[in-house]
């Protein structure tokens, strides 16, 4: 499967940070995660300390498929409105899953602090703004949604727009609560301190099949070399949906660019992150060297390649989009790519085991909040290997 199609910005910035052996004998242990992207690594992060014995696999390079594309947009508004969000699972539950994902760019933070040296990471604002003037009733319920359920946001009319981001826009709500990250930075991070402990990460290492005995579970890589484990997490992100016997999500392909280096005077308030109540929604992000990151124009997932005219096409409607809500910034596409992206009905991801494949868990964090849902899926599997009840994992299972 295609995850990305060109060469994502991060993927170029950061090169090669660190090299992984692949696999050629056999090796046993308690847990084998399956992928190395940021869902892996902060799963296996999490275990590091357990006193269990893990490996993790992976095809590619550790962070070279979906994370390599990532545009990071670290928000605890799932793609799924509050509002909308409460009448399909309950307004508690709905809170509940909010409230997660907005500690969990904390715990990202928190994460962060622990590593040297420092890579790139900032809690931001995060501003949804309406994309139509018959949007502003919506957005304007999802305020006083999240308002009486004590989040910090603040309402802002067309002028406080305007004159706070120069932004031509309806109305719009401020958050507080926002991040942004390198997120393949941040997995090799996750993955050097995880080898800290004695556990061992394994590059080219494709799993053809998966064979469940009284013994455990064994994994057989492409080269027939033999993994013997007792548990298994499934984590390599969209791929991920070729071990399940049900369907639970719809994969797209979305867009993305990073433009040249502008200078200080045209960035906007708390560099916060912008995006829109329209579906697909555009949004856009400051990066790192004063690039401003634009992702979106999601359509179905094209197989098996893109054109480079597909996503030239792309990057000039993101442009577009771009200049109808900042017509004075003189952006100029740089970077661009195209990448793999999944939805589910909800909006929410799926964490957790299925009854018709035992001592296998999954963490498929589809959706905008794919890292922050990754941060939440590490904490509950984290609990689910070791034996221990999680109060939030009914949120996320594949039950609901």
């Amino acid at each position: 499967m295609n995850l990305y199609e060109q060469l994502p910005y991060w993927l170029i910035r950061d090169g090669i940070v660190s090299s992984y052996p692949s696999l050629h004998a056999d090796v046993k242990a308690d847990v084998a995660i399956i992928g190395a992207g940021v869902s892996a690594a902060l799963t296996a992060w999490h275990l590091r300390a357990s006193g269990r014995s893990i490996v993790v696999l992976d095809r590619r390079h550790v962070g070279m498929g979906s994370t390599a594309a990532s545009t990071a947009f670290l928000q605890y508004e799932i793609d799924t409105p509050l509002t909308k969000l409460s009448k399909m699972v309950g307004e508690k539950n709905a809170v509940d899953s909010y409230r997660l994902c907005r500690q969990a760019i904390y715990d990202i933070e928190d994460i962060c602090k622990k590593f040297k040296p420092a890579f790139e990471f900032s809690i931001v604002p995060s501003l949804q703004h309406a994309s139509y003037r018959t949007h502003v009733g919506q957005l304007r319920e999802e305020y006083a949604l999240r308002k009486k359920h004590s989040f910090n946001v603040e309402w802002l009319e067309s002028d406080d727009l305007a004159q706070k981001f120069r932004l031509d826009a309806p109305a719009g709500i401020l958050s507080a609560d926002g991040g942004q990250l390198d997120a393949y930075l941040f997995t090799h991070a996750l993955f050097r301190d995880f080898l800290k402990h004695g556990h061992v990460v394994y590059n080219n290492t494709a799993i053809n099949h998966i064979r469940h005995n009284k013994d455990g579970i064994r994994l057989v890589s492409s080269n027939g070399a033999e993994v013997q484990a007792k548990k298994i997490v499934i984590a390599c992100g969209y791929e991920s949906l070729k071990y399940l016997p049900i369907k639970i999500a719809e994969v797209q392909t979305t867009y993305a660019l990073v433009s040249e280096a502008l200078p200080n005077e045209y960035f906007w308030h708390g560099n916060s992150l912008i995006w829109e109540t329209a579906s697909p929604y555009t949004y856009f992000r400051v990066v790192s060297e004063n690039r401003i990151l634009i992702g979106g124009r999601d359509d179905p997932y094209h197989r098996p390649h893109i054109s480079p005219s597909t996503i030239d096409k792309k990057s000039k409607m993101l442009v577009n989009a771009f200049h109808k809500r900042m017509p004075h910034i003189p952006l100029k596409p740089d970077f661009s790519w195209a990448g793999a992206f999944a939805v589910t009905s909800d909006g929410l991801p799926y964490i957790g085991g299925i009854k018709q494949i035992p001592n296998t868990y999954f963490a498929l964090g589809f959706g905008g909040n794919g890292i922050t849902f990754s941060v939440i899926a590490a904490q509950i599997l984290k609990d689910m290997i070791l034996g221990k009840s999680n109060i939030h994992a009914h949120l996320f299972d594949f039950s609901r």
